[in-house]
């Protein structure tokens, strides 16, 4: 692995550390974090707080210049991967099959608070 791609791989994971922190100080309890699955990976993967009806929620974690940036990186061939692993997520944890689905971001640009967009698309 060249030299960049590990900071990169390194940014990414500070920043999936980082958005899993704010999903717990929000009462999201984690349930995975970087699941591989065929042809993707979920970022994140959590239950929404116990006083909200019971979700579950896979969360794209997306690092860049700006939010508009961050937000443009998340096209309609990362979402369809990220709904693919979903779907194999779920396979893999029947118990959790039954459950309504939801794809949230978490938005990181350089001094700028986190940005949770939640119900961020709908397959």
């Amino acid at each position: 692995m060249s030299l960049e791609r590990e900071k990169a791989r390194a940014r990414g994971t500070a920043g999936e550390w980082l958005a899993a922190a704010l999903l717990r100080a929000k009462g999201y309890r984690i349930l995975a974090r970087q699941f591989r699955a065929l042809g993707g990976e979920l970022d994140i993967v959590a239950l929404t707080p116990p006083w909200s009806p019971r979700t579950i929620v896979f969360v794209e974690v997306r690092a860049r210049g700006t939010v508009e940036q961050a937000i443009e990186s998340v096209g309609a061939e990362k979402r369809r991967r990220v709904e693919a692993a979903s779907s194999q997520f779920c396979v893999r944890k029947p118990k959790l099959n039954g459950f309504p689905r939801r794809y949230d971001l978490v938005l990181l640009a350089p001094g700028r608070w986190p940005h949770h967009v939640i119900d961020a698309w709908r397959p």
